[in-house]
């Protein structure tokens, strides 16, 4: 069997790397990459806003994103997908690229699980943090640009990772869309060959678990160095308050 993989490899290696281009539309490797960072890349501001307005105070827009949030988390992600699919051309009456419905299918979905870890990074900084940054002159939204997300968003580098991660796997649903992505390219070499399947998602298999095991070691080393950080700073701090409080007691 070791065999037979080697040789796949060694003939198909192309296809499952850039699809059939030049020849035709880039896919494989290449392709689910590109669609997975491209998916976080826009996913990204759109969980800052989400999060934003699930914190706010305004109620006609802290209920709907709530409730988009919510939904989009509930419901499969292969079911959004072929909702976006059938429904989009039928509402608009254009002919979208399934690179393009999977890109928003994964925008919105990668966006409402994000905004939670951007909503949970920013409730566990505490009111204190709004409150010093109010203190200072800041505006609700200033003290959020310049005080709160850039704490909060150093905090969730290693879930953002994660999240990575996550949407790397989930381009593999756009095969049913014909997304011509990684599992699409393995499919063809399959369809080919037609008597070593097990060979060929062997080697899809390996290869996606190469690349998400690297994220994934890749975010907990950022975890790491984070927590080692905050450890020093803490370690810093400590002394300073001890003197503060002496000073503070010594006072008549």
């Amino acid at each position: 069997m070791i065999n037979d993989i080697i040789a796949i490899i060694n003939d198909y290696w192309l296809l499952l790397l850039i699809g059939q281009y030049p020849n035709g539309p880039l896919g494989g490797l290449a392709n689910t990459l590109i669609l997975s960072a491209l998916s976080i890349a826009l996913a990204f501001p759109v969980s800052i806003l989400f999060a934003l307005a699930r914190l706010s105070k305004w109620r006609l827009l802290r209920w709907p994103v709530t409730a988009l949030v919510y939904f989009t988390r509930g419901v499969p992600l292969l079911m959004l997908i072929l909702w976006s699919y059938f429904l989009v051309p039928l509402l608009t009456g254009a002919d979208v690229p399934s690179f393009v419905t999977m890109l928003t299918t994964l925008v919105v979905y990668q966006g409402a699980f994000l905004s939670e870890v951007v909503r949970g990074g920013i409730v566990a900084l505490g009111h204190g943090q709004m409150e010093a940054a109010k203190a200072l002159g800041h505006s609700y939204l200033g003290a959020m640009r310049f005080v709160i997300l850039p704490q909060a968003l150093y905090n969730m580098i290693p879930s953002i990772i994660s999240t990575f991660v996550s949407t790397i796997k989930d381009t593999t649903l756009g095969y049913v869309i014909n997304v011509p992505d990684l599992t699409f390219a393995a499919s063809q070499v399959n369809n080919q060959l037609l008597t070593q399947p097990f060979q060929v998602f062997l080697i899809l298999a390996v290869v996606y678990y190469a690349i998400c095991w690297s994220l994934t070691h890749v975010a907990n080393v950022i975890e790491r160095r984070i927590t080692r950080r905050r450890a020093g700073v803490s370690n810093r701090a400590a002394p300073v308050s001890l003197a503060t409080s002496k000073i503070v007691s010594e006072q008549p």
